[in-house]
């Protein structure tokens, strides 16, 4: 029986009450947002994932990608950018692998982390199709639902499915002025197999097969955002919004057969328009948590987009996005090595501090008062252990010492809170 299921019943699961207990909030509300969709807590039946609950009034969660291409490929690298995630505080990861060895990278990452593991699963078909001398495009839909069922088996607890793109909305992608086309690696193979073969999306003609297999396991779905946005210029156009229609539609149906649903995001979107998405996919999608890719607000920022993604990233999960996933700053230049997956994920937990201040989460509020009170107390071991990246901040701070421990190197004698403190 699922988590969503459960719920429903009214019953209260030891997943729900861990979930709970790490947020501060009664697990008659877990049990009661679940069971409304508003909550999910993506654990496989078959795996011993840490419950993580992404949803309506928790805070923001931060998602990490990692994962080889067919350019390069090193496990042991995958595995160093594992390890910084989680001790960085992600609080799940992406498997995005497209290379030879995709199966050993999950492998790995299942044997080495307990926290909710996501994939593409269209990527793994899409390599076992050229790995049978095949075109991509010439990949069998069975082959597709083969691969997600036995990811699922194997314990992965949610997958992203671009269920929402179909033949209308390639219609509509046809018509309009975009730039950028589909920037999604999965929207792409999806459009490009739906186009080859003059064929209705599986994921999307199927769609109550899929909900069996999610069910048995209890793997929710992440509805990919196949058409999402690739440019300033791309940003909340019809493609879009109509994609995100056929989302909410599905949304009702996974929520209907027991399976925990959440929709993703946008993409690159001007500042100005992050609230309305928001408000938009909430609205649309009857509450489903929102993750989010960014947003980006810039596309002349790279080398730096993971600074451009957690400006909109803040911004948008105060308005309602529950999940952020991170952007590295090799993000359209480069597999990102394991430095820049560090930057990434601690970008991306600054952004979801930012936003649950905002949303004055009350666990959230509590951090900010101690930091505020070691500061004005000098109390740098307290600022250190309370900082997002507290070794580098330790590190910066022991760089620059000084004989008196009640000032750093910024002001020295002209330190103001030591200024009025002495004089009080």
């Amino acid at each position: 029986m699922t988590q969503i299921k459960q719920a429903k019943n009214h019953s209260i699961t030891p997943e729900m009450e861990f979930v709970a207990k790490t947020e501060d909030i009664s697990k008659e509300k877990i049990c009661q947002y679940v069971a409304e969709g508003k909550i999910v807590i993506p654990k496989n039946k078959n795996r011993n994932t840490k419950p993580t609950g992404i949803g309506k009034d928790l805070t923001t969660k931060i998602n990490a990608n990692i994962g080889s291409s067919t350019e390069i490929e090193d496990i042991s690298e995958e595995k160093e950018k594992l390890e910084l995630l989680v001790e960085y505080g992600a609080d799940a990861v992406m498997d995005l692998s497209t290379g030879p060895h995709l199966k050993e990278i999950r492998e790995m990452i299942i044997n080495n982390t307990d926290i909710p593991l996501g994939t593409v699963p269209i990527y793994e078909a899409g390599v076992d199709a050229l790995e049978n001398q095949k075109a991509i495009v010439d990949m069998d839909s069975d082959a597709l639902f083969k691969t997600i069922t036995n990811q699922a088996k194997e314990g992965i607890d949610f997958i992203t499915v671009h269920c929402g793109i179909n033949k209308d909305s390639i219609e509509s992608l046809k018509n309009s002025d975009r730039i950028m086309g589909i920037v999604s690696r999965g929207g792409a193979l999806t459009t490009a197999w739906m186009m080859h073969n003059n064929a209705e999306n599986p994921l999307y003609a199927e769609f109550d097969y899929l909900l069996e297999i999610c069910q048995e396991h209890d793997v929710t779905l992440s509805l990919g955002d196949g058409l999402r946005p690739g440019c300033i210029h791309d940003a909340t156009d019809i493609p879009q919004i109509q994609e995100l229609t056929t989302l909410g539609k599905l949304v009702k149906r996974a929520r209907e057969n027991n399976v925990q649903v959440m929709v993703e995001g946008p993409g690159h979107v001007p500042i100005n328009q992050v609230k309305a998405n928001m408000q938009i996919q909430k609205t649309i999608c009857y509450g489903a948590p929102f993750y989010v890719l960014g947003p980006l607000v810039t596309d002349r920022a790279p080398g730096y987009d993971h600074i451009t993604s957690a400006i909109g990233g803040s911004i948008a999960a105060s308005y309602g996005a529950d999940f952020l996933c991170y952007v590295t700053p090799a993000e359209h230049l480069s597999i990102p090595n394991a430095q820049q997956v560090k930057e990434g994920v601690i970008a991306s937990k600054i952004a979801a501090e930012v936003a649950d201040i905002a949303k004055e989460i009350p666990s959230t509020l509590k951090k900010e008062r101690e930091m505020a009170e070691a500061r004005h107390n000098f109390d740098w071991d307290c600022q250190f252990k309370l900082a997002i990246d507290g070794k580098t901040a330790k590190e910066i701070y022991d760089n620059n010492p000084t004989e008196d421990d009640e000032m750093c190197t910024m002001c020295g004698e002209f330190c103001a809170l030591k200024m009025v403190k002495d004089n009080l």
